[in-house]
């Protein structure tokens, strides 16, 4: 989904490790990590490793819209893959993208971007994607007072006014999952989407857990986690953006695979997103 963009200290989700996945994506054959050529065409600039993020990018994803401090979610897991591919953190340069013109068809001017991208079929048409980093879980976000108070079964969220960014996996589980006699509210970012609910516009917003813990904690005042909602679709399963056919694609989904086999990516994920803490499932 981007995915959502309302950041916070999370004590997250569900645990850690259950959030990881035991595999690779299918399809791509495993390069040996660690094994970057500083000087390869392959890169945009030979001897420099190219990330992208949001035009701004938020906590616990990235600390302080700061991701060359390798503080946050994401860009802990950037620079670890940046090391895995034998890029030392003086020669990761950042740059800076929108989530919608990332995942659009055409030359990119990163060697990967990561910014929560669920890796769907639609998306492979016009980009490439590493194996999964992440997978998240959608839940309501509403404000306390407002029709969705006390909603706490599945069938009682069809009858909410809700909320999500378009193109997002947000958007896809409330179609999916919720089916709701009235057809969600689609805007053009999260942004927009928490303006609406903060304005009653709308009775909940749909995020990925993470952020619903963020909104709800810090960011969107007076407002409370209803539930979780079904799996919709596809899993909600977060890769690391490539241009379509990079010839990186493969060395970067190695990396991470080797980041999820020894450990990394679970530590990584303890330490940002937290474990423990989960949140009432709606059935």
């Amino acid at each position: 989904m981007p995915r959502t963009r309302l950041r916070v200290t999370l004590a997250s989700a569900a645990a850690a490790t259950a959030l990881l996945l035991a595999g690779c994506a299918g399809g791509v054959a495993p390069a040996a990590s660690g094994s970057a050529d500083a000087a390869s065409d392959d890169y945009i600039t030979p001897g420099k490793l190219t990330i992208a993020t949001g035009e701004v990018a938020y906590y616990p994803y990235v600390v302080d819209d700061d991701p060359e401090s390798g503080e946050g979610f994401e860009a802990a897991i950037a620079y670890a893959v940046a090391e895995k591919l034998g890029f030392a953190k003086e020669d990761v340069v950042w740059v800076r993208t929108s989530f919608e013109s990332a995942i659009a068809p055409g030359p990119k001017d990163f060697d990967f971007n990561i910014q929560q991208y669920s890796i769907t079929d639609e998306r492979k048409q016009a980009v490439d994607f590493s194996s999964p980093y992440y997978q998240a879980s959608q839940a309501i976000v509403a404000i306390k007072g407002s029709a969705a108070e006390g909603v706490d079964t599945l069938a009682g969220a069809k009858d909410l006014l809700l909320g999500a960014m378009a193109g997002s996996t947000s958007a896809q589980t409330i179609e999916e999952a919720v089916q709701p006699t009235t057809p969600a509210q689609l805007y053009n970012s999260n942004e927009d989407a928490r303006a609406a609910l903060e304005a009653g516009q709308i009775d909940g917003l749909v995020l990925d857990t993470p952020t619903a813990y963020y909104a709800t904690s810090e960011y969107i005042a007076d407002s409370f986690i209803v539930g979780e909602l079904p799996a919709a679709g596809v899993p909600d399963e977060w890769g690391l953006l490539l241009g379509k056919d990079s010839p990186l694609t493969a060395e970067v989904t190695a990396a991470v695979d080797a980041l999820r086999e020894d450990g990394t990516l679970a530590k990584i994920t303890d330490e940002w997103l937290g474990s423990g803490q989960g949140v009432t499932l709606l059935q």
